[in-house]
This record gives structure tokens, C-alpha cells and sequence, in this order.
């Protein structure tokens, strides 16, 4: 009997693991096939980093998020009570310019009250003229001083100075004199 390359290749097998030609040339096929090339390796590392990287900003970005959020939450804390302190400033300011604005309106009807009972007791006669001590001895005085000042009295010359005119000669016709 003779042996083929197919039975010698089987009795080789048999001593090596118990395996024939099929099943070793079967396993070596799927061997080959399930090698992951180095596309697939670079594609998994990326994803898995990419995974992390996504995971990573979830949780810090809340973080930051939140820090950024506790500052805007101070900063419109102070805006607040800035404008508040303005708005007090203004309130304040308007409630004087109100009181001065009753005073001055208040001032003007009392004004306006005395003009009309000064003109009513003048049209009526009824106006009471009462000098005091003090404003009749000053209108003595300055009456005094106006009759002195037109008499000549208070002028500078120390001398009383008269008029005088030369005599000057009759115009008459057929005088002589």
C-alpha cells in the first residue's frame, strides 16, 4: 500500500497535537482572520480617550459651570445693592426738592395773602402808617440834610458866596444913566 501526500500529511498531524490537515488549515485560517490591524487599535485607543475626554468634561464642566454661575450670582448681588443705593439716593433727593417746592408754594400764597390785604386797606383807606422813634428822628434827618444842601448851607465854599452883577448901563432911549 501506498501512502498519499494527503495520509502522510495526516499521520505528520496526528503526532503533532492530533489534528488534520483540514482542521489545522481551518484554525489557521480563523488565526489569520482575527488579527485586529493596527486601524482597529488606533480606532479603539481614540474611542476609549474620546470616552474619557467626554466623561471628564461632564463631570469638571459642571464644576465649572457652577463656579461661573456662583460668580454671576455675586456680581448680580452687587448690582443690586449698587442700584438700590443709587435708587435710596434718588428718593432722597426727590423728598427735598418736594419740601422745598411745598415751602416755596407755601411762601408764595402767604406772599400773595399780605399783597392782597395791602392793596384791599389801600383801596380802602384803611391802611395804619405808625413811624417808630427811630425812622422819624432818621426822616428828620435827611429832611434836614435836603434843605441844607439846596440853601447852599453844605456847599463847599467857607464863605457865603452872594450873587453880584456890575452895573451895567440903562438901555433906555434918552437916558442917560
Amino acid at each position: 500500500m501506498e501512502l498519499t501526500a494527503n495520509d502522510l500529511a495526516l499521520l505528520k498531524s496526528m503526532n503533532e497535537g492530533g489534528m488534520t490537515p483540514y482542521e489545522s488549515v481551518k484554525l489557521d485560517y480563523m488565526a489569520a482572520k482575527s488579527h485586529t490591524g493596527g486601524v482597529a487599535i488606533a480606532g479603539l485607543v481614540t474611542g476609549v480617550v474620546g470616552t474619557a475626554i467626554g466623561v471628564g468634561a461632564w463631570l469638571f464642566g459642571g464644576m465649572q459651570a457652577s463656579a461661573k454661575g456662583k460668580e454671576a450670582k455675586e456680581a448680580a448681588i452687587a448690582a443690586k445693592e449698587i442700584a438700590a443705593a443709587k435708587f435710596d439716593a434718588v428718593g432722597t433727593q426727590l423728598a427735598q426738592l418736594t419740601n422745598l417746592f411745598a415751602a416755596e408754594r407755601q411762601e408764595r400764597i402767604e406772599g400773595d395773602k399780605t399783597l392782597s390785604i395791602s392793596i384791599n386797606d389801600t383801596v380802602s383807606g384803611q391802611q395804619s402808617g405808625q413811624l417808630t422813634a427811630s425812622q422819624i428822628a432818621q426822616l428828620e434827618q435827611s429832611q434836614q440834610l435836603q434843605l441844607g444842601l439846596m440853601t447852599g448851607k453844605y456847599s463847599e465854599n467857607p464863605t457865603k458866596v452872594q450873587i453880584y452883577s456890575a452895573p451895567q448901563p440903562c438901555g433906555c432911549p434918552g437916558c442917560q444913566g
